[in-house]
């Protein structure tokens, strides 16, 4: 190939590249049949150079051979003049002898003469994930799970902070996604002088930023989280344009590293979400309230994840009684979900759950629960045919678009009957949309499976809830009848909620019954239901057929 066309080819190249946006380019000087690769290809395939000459040949031959037809006969059309291009998907063979999914996207640049003179295009490996964010120019995603990564095998202690920004569709709505685009640009780059030579930035998903260093305290870190959160309230500007964002933090210190880098990513979600929905953006750094040791609880998180993927080991439920108000007769059962270590014991929920949910192992360890669960509760059911079931959901449970159906393979999966199947909304499910729901329950509920409000007056949203759902059950927080013998606020509240959940349609049960005196006292009030340690507390299946069955 002669200078002239080598710098054409060249020149054509480089165009090309701009608009990749991170895929592979390619391009051929279809007289000549040379061809000019990108680098990176040329590594991860192991192809002979940057510059080839029959290009098509040599990479038909690392293409997969079940695809390898359908590829030389897409190239014979456009080296023949029959196509003008390609949009094609095939595996290809990489350097260490694996198949790397691949889409070739490929057209044909004309001479002035109509006559071809060019093909070129890019690809895109499916199995090679990007280290750079292209938006913003940090390292993304990835590239903070890799160097999370580095730092546990180099066993460098480190402090790593999540921030966020709250109701960021409102900037698009407001001025369209191209200004919001350059809001996050603004934004990292804020970040970035901010912790200049002490941290990395990184560009996670969505609008959330994470920040590593391995010379910052927790308190430089948050201090730094202050410059900036004051900035954005008062003096960010884009484009001219005053923007005040709001902005939420999490942060957690790591000076143990025989744990997971997913361990890590879900306590620091964790923190965020309660800097976003109970702190009003204040950094909240990771700490399990019941533990007098941050290391021990990310510990504890971490082999509780490693049993969850390893078919959720380690797991069992406990299920406590619900009996009738005025008969004491069992007409229900409410399952709990434990864990038993060896190192830690018996952990209830409360020590592993607001973590776990921000943990994309949730949906596999509440499906656990729910298929446990129907296939325990159903033992009962020769004994007690009219006896329900209940079960706690999760918000990431709802979230899941695929949630209806798979409870309903579930039932049909273990034979559970749906109208004995009742599924608790928790205070956390609350956070959800309201429509989402709706739509949601009342699919359920069309099923013939029961819907129960649970913790109702935690919270704000109790009431909304109530008026926007159709629920079969009110659950009383067991807050609100500790002191119901004496209290009078007590009382009437229990008055007043009972009123409320029969103005809806819906039967009131009363979580946390301790004494003889409570029930006896719950007598005079609407309740149909009671719970409590009076009548047991969560015990093992085997326990509960013992003493119901015997």
């Amino acid at each position: 190939m002669d200078a002239d066309r080598k710098k054409r080819l060249d020149s054509l190249f480089e165009a090309f590249s701009i608009i990749a946006e991170g895929n592979y380019v390619y391009l051929c000087d279809m007289k000549e049949d040379v061809s000019r690769w990108s680098e990176r290809a040329v590594d991860f395939f192991d192809l002979p150079g940057e510059y080839m000459k029959n290009a098509g040949a040599i990479w038909a031959e690392h293409i997969h051979p079940d695809d390898r037809d359908n590829y030389n006969s897409s190239i014979a059309a456009i080296f023949e003049g029959r196509d003008s291009g390609h949009d094609m998907q095939y595996r290809a063979l990489a350097k260490d002898g694996s198949y790397a999914v691949c889409t070739c996207r490929g057209v044909v640049i004309r001479d002035a003469d109509g006559s071809p003179a060019y093909f070129g295009g890019s690809i895109h490996n499916h199995g090679l994930l990007s280290f750079i964010d292209v938006s913003t120019g940090l390292r993304s995603l990835y590239g903070f799970f890799d160097d999370l990564q580095s730092s546990f095998w180099k066993q460098e202690s480190f402090t790593v902070m999540m921030i966020g920004l709250t109701a960021f569709s409102n900037v698009n709505d407001l001025y369209g996604y191209s200004f919001g685009n350059s809001v996050l640009q603004a934004l990292a780059n804020l970040l970035q002088r901010e912790f200049a030579n002490n941290g990395a930035v990184y560009r996670l998903d969505g609008t959330k930023f994470a920040v590593i260093s391995h010379s910052l305290s927790e308190e430089e870190m948050i201090a730094g989280y202050q410059l900036i959160r004051e900035c954005c309230t008062h003096r960010f500007y884009v484009e001219e344009e005053r923007i005040s964002l709001a902005l939420n933090a999490g942060l957690l210190n790591v000076n143990t590293f025989d744990i997971s880098t997913k361990t890590v990513y879900s306590c620091l979600k964790y923190a965020y979400y309660q800097s976003k929905n109970h702190k009003l953006g204040e950094c909240v750094t990771f700490a399990d309230r019941l533990t007098d040791d941050n290391r021990h609880s990310i510990e504890r998180i971490n082999t509780v994840r490693q049993s969850v993927a390893e078919g959720c080991t380690g797991f069992y439920l406990c299920y406590q009684p619900i009996v009738d108000t005025i008969t004491e007769k069992l007409k229900g059962m409410e399952a709990l979900i434990r864990w038993h270590d060896a190192d830690y014991g018996i952990i209830t929920p409360n020590q592993f759950i607001p973590v776990l949910e921000e943990d994309s192992l949730y949906p596999e360890l509440g499906k656990w629960i729910l298929r446990t669960a129907m296939t325990e509760g159903r033992q009962l059911l020769g004994r007690y045919p009219q006896l329900v079931l209940n079960v706690n959901l999760s918000y990431t449970q709802l979230e899941n678009t695929a949630f209806v159906k798979e409870v309903l393979d579930l039932l049909a999966e273990t034979g559970f009957p749906p109208e004995n199947l009742c599924l608790e909304i928790t205070e956390r499910c609350r956070i959800l949309d309201v429509k989402l729901l709706r739509n949601t329950f009342g699919t359920l509920r069309s099923c013939g499976i029961r819907v129960a409000l649970d913790d109702f007056g935690t919270g704000f949203s109790s009431l909304g809830i109530l008026r926007e759902l159709e629920v079969d059950t009110v659950k009383i927080d067991r807050d609100y009848v500790k002191n119901i013998v004496h209290s009078k606020a007590d009382q009437s509240t229990v008055q007043f909620i009972a009123s409320l959940a029969g103005s809806f349609g819906a039967k009131l049960c009363v979580e946390g019954v301790e004494t003889a005196e409570m029930r006896n006292h719950l007598l005079r009030y609407q309740v149909d239901s009671l719970q409590g340690y009076y009548y047991s507390k969560p015990i093992p299946i085997a326990e509960f057929k013992e003493k119901y069955l015997a």
